[in-house]
């Protein structure tokens, strides 16, 4: 097992090289397609890695953390988020997989307004 260090500086790395592919996909395409782009990949990659570490090999953990936690964290968390949803609907807690995708899309909405609104009303 990779020392903790290790692994940090990998999810850093991946999460750079991440963060870069975002930005290159919203100057290419402009969002709010990019962003329409870089989720739906996102997930189709975390689906091959989630599968090949579920049915073919296992990632060492040094690269799961880079790619899965680093380079598709910082290209897109949706892919996390829809991982976490596939997973509670695998383990049968659909009424909690539900609850999760409406408080996740409904909450994060209002926190971009709420967010919004206090900026706009102390500015």
């Amino acid at each position: 097992m990779p020392h903790a260090a290790i692994l940090f500086l990998m999810v850093a790395l991946g999460g750079a090289v991440g963060s870069v592919l975002r930005h290159g996909v919203n100057v290419w395409i402009g969002a709010p397609v990019a962003t329409l782009a870089v989720n739906i990949a996102g997930c189709f990659i975390m689906g091959l890695l989630a599968g090949y570490g579920a049915f073919v090999a296992q990632l060492p953990e040094h690269w799961r953390v880079f790619l899965m936690v680093g380079v598709l964290g910082g290209l897109t968390t949706f892919s996390a988020f829809s991982l976490d949803f596939l997973t509670l609907m695998e383990r049968g807690q659909l009424a909690l997989a539900a609850g999760y995708v409406l408080g996740s899309v409904f909450l994060s909405l209002l926190a971009v307004f709420a967010g919004l609104g206090l900026v706009k009303a102390l500015a």
